[in-house]
């Protein structure tokens, strides 16, 4: 027997028997040998032989093959199994009196888990011969088990090893190059004498330049004595050659020096999160930030300053163009001149995640309702289908094949009339949702009975709509002069409005259900009308054109405002619950806040969408209100109206919502708040509708 194997028996514990696990190269271990004391006892790594059997010879060729196979194993990070914790770079003492320590990939806390006492763990220790194998995982609380090839992968480590026992770390020298027989390197030729013996031309320039020096023939100018002083953050308005222009000298201004953020690798603080990139697109432009920091592993994969030229040209005619006066500075902190808004902690509830999914639809979903219990909602598709969809359980109850193209829809306001009309093609459709109960479902059929048109004795007068008896649905078709786009109801569910995107007086039109009656109250519009809609509580009548919003006294019939917008075209509006604040989106990406008692131009203007609002909406009960877009989101705001006329409405932005996908450049088409709940309903081009919830 060798002498390697006397000192590994040597080596071994006087219970163990475990050679066979360690590789020859290795050192014995013993019993207290290898552990890592530290300050914290639960965090401390020891290990022990526990093992069976005796080194020989055929043991230790087995293992130099198990070394072998472990050296060839990758160890690249893809094959690492990523870490339970998300917790990121944050102290692990930061979570020692909180019962979890971070968070999983889904964003839940991960609850401490708790640890057997000492005294047990000492007993199942005993009791179990790989406990030694055990080690304590502070960051993601938990015990692990490693391997004993692992185990002999430390052991090296320890001792200055490396981890695997097949690697040289001295290798022979490579010499790449070829001495023998090869001579000089470069030339084999005798250096020339020159090069050793001094220039005597040199040396006689030399001496005639010392001449002409002494004799004073060549003068050297002296230097000037400079001060070895000067101001650190100093101007040039104090130097002489200023002083002579007068006092009237005003230096241009310095640009800032560059500071810790515009460094190539700034420190984390620096660095803006994602969250904080997103609030900057809410921004205005002027507001937004000029730079953002950004961090490069070296010098070199700094890219170019692509606003480098630009910023030189204009600093440039800023000091050509720009005249400077004199002005008295004040100090005022620019902190102190932001408006204190509250946190969105204390602005909860309002809609942040999505919790529902309604599937169904086979093309785009242009509109959708709500109802007025907020049990079902009623959504509108190109597919040429209406559908009814229980809000608790995202189930269909009912679907309606209208046969073309469904641009609104709207809900009767009213729990006691499931009526829906929907604007299918040109025309208007009021049919029964076939929800409720059987008496409600009478009451619904005998309003939406029509009874057969009778030809009028003056045949030169048109109606401006024909109310006609649907048989397919046992509801009312309305068919007008022109197509419509919009139908909006009244608070109390009788009266209704429709809006045909006309220049005609015909373009707006009111209508009464109990009477099955119609009339265009409206003769002249200052363009032509995209929305209308009902005040909450008076008898005001509101009509959205491209470029204003023309409010109108029903009473009187005369025109009471006019809201002027500023934008490009108007899309949608909506009317706050009480009546005095008015919200309108536009096509440019807009979005407008009117308070009626305040001014007749807008209080605010939010550019917070990159492309047309395709709707906005106030919640009846919770000051929310929401907008969406063909940018594929919904933006939901928090918009509260005081009852001091003294204090202004408080705007905040709240949540960015996402999920849709484009179609055919398209993204949201409606968004809905629900009645009672601060739920958000959103339908997109991608045939889908989304719930989201607190």
């Amino acid at each position: 027997m060798g002498r390697a194997d006397e000192e590994d028996k040597a080596a071994l514990s006087p219970g163990g028997d475990d050679a066979a696990d360690l590789s020859p190269d290795d050192s014995p271990w013993s019993d207290s040998a290898w552990s890592e004391d530290d300050d914290d006892e639960e965090a401390s790594l020891s290990f022990e032989d526990s093992g069976e059997g005796s080194g020989s010879d055929a043991d230790s060729d087995g293992l130099e093959e198990e070394d072998d196979a472990a050296a060839e194993e990758s160890d690249s990070s893809e094959d690492e199994v990523a870490p339970r914790n998300t917790v990121g770079d944050v102290p692990l003492k930061w979570y020692k009196d909180e019962e979890h320590i971070g968070y999983d990939i889904s964003g839940r806390k991960i609850k401490k888990r708790d640890r057997e006492g000492k005294i047990d763990s000492f007993l199942s220790s005993k009791d179990n011969d790989d406990d030694w194998l055990k080690i304590w995982d502070d960051y993601n609380a938990e015990e692990v088990k490693i391997t004993k090839e692992e185990a002999k992968i430390i052991s090296r480590m320890m001792k200055g090893k490396t981890p695997h026992a097949n690697v040289d770390p001295y290798p022979d020298y490579v010499d790449w190059f070829e001495y023998a027989d090869k001579g000089h390197p470069l030339s084999n030729a005798p250096e020339p004498k020159r090069r050793f013996v001094p220039s005597k031309w040199e040396q006689k320039k030399v001496v005639k330049l010392v001449r002409a020096i002494r004799k004073g023939w060549i003068k050297f100018d002296k230097p000037k004595d400079e001060p070895n002083y000067y101001l650190l953050w100093g101007d040039d308005t104090d130097t002489a050659d200023n002083k002579r222009q007068g006092l009237s000298y005003i230096p241009a201004p310095k640009p800032n020096l560059p500071g810790h953020e515009e460094s190539y690798n700034p420190s984390v603080e620096y660095i803006p999160t994602q969250e904080e990139i997103d609030n900057y697109q809410l921004m205005y432009e002027e507001d937004r930030p000029k730079f953002i920091p950004r961090r490069f592993e070296s010098l070199r994969s700094v890219p170019a300053y692509e606003k480098a030229l630009r910023e030189g040209f204009d600093r440039c005619l800023d000091l050509y163009l720009c005249p400077r006066t004199r002005k008295k500075r004040i100090n005022i902190d620019p902190e102190l001149l932001k408006p204190k808004l509250p946190s969105k902690k204390d602005l909860r509830p309002y809609p942040r995640t999505c919790y529902l999914e309604f599937k169904g639809h086979g093309g785009p979903v242009t509109s959708l309702s709500v109802e007025a219990t907020g049990q079902w909602i009623a959504s509108g598709s190109s597919d040429g289908t209406i559908r009814v969809w229980e809000v608790e359980t995202g189930r269909c109850l009912k679907v309606f094949n209208v046969g073309a193209d469904v641009h609104h829809i709207s809900w009767n306001p009213s729990p006691e009339r499931p009526i829906l009309a929907a604007i299918v093609g040109r025309d208007l459709l009021l049919l029964n949702a076939e929800v409720g109960d059987e008496e409600t479902q009478v009451r619904t059929k005998q309003l939406l009975h029509v009874e057969e048109p009778t030809p009028e004795d003056d045949g030169d007068k048109k109606p401006a709509v024909r109310w006609v008896k649907n048989d397919k649905f046992d509801g009312i078709t309305l068919i007008h002069h022109r197509a419509a786009s919009t139908v909006e109801w009244h608070s109390k569910g009788d009266y209704f409005t429709t809006v045909v995107p006309t220049g005609e007086s015909r373009a707006v039109l009111l209508h009464q259900l109990s009477k099955k009656h119609s009339h265009h109250p409206f003769r002249k519009l200052p363009g032509l009308p995209v929305a209308a809609v009902f005040h909450p509580t008076q008898k005001m009548f509101f009509v959205a054109t491209k470029k204003f919003v023309q409010v109108y006294d029903l009473q009187k019939a005369e025109v009471v405002k006019k809201l002027e917008s500023g934008l490009r075209e108007i899309s949608s509006i909506s009317i706050h619950p009480g009546g005095d604040n008015v919200i309108v989106g536009s096509k440019d990406g807009k979005l407008c806040w009117f308070d009626t008692d305040l001014s007749t131009r807008p209080y605010k203007m939010l550019k917070n969408h990159s492309k047309d609002i395709t709707s906005v909406t106030f919640h009846r009960r919770y000051p929310l209100f929401a907008s969406s877009s063909e940018d594929c989101t919904a933006h939901v705001f928090h918009g509260m109206v005081y009852a001091d006329l003294n204090q202004n409405p408080l705007i905040v932005p709240l949540e960015i919502l996402r999920g849709h996908l484009s179609s055919d450049r398209r993204g949201v088409l409606d968004c809905k708040f629900h009645p009672r709940q601060p739920w958000l309903f959103t339908a997109g081009a991608d045939s889908m509708i989304r719930l989201y919830c607190d």
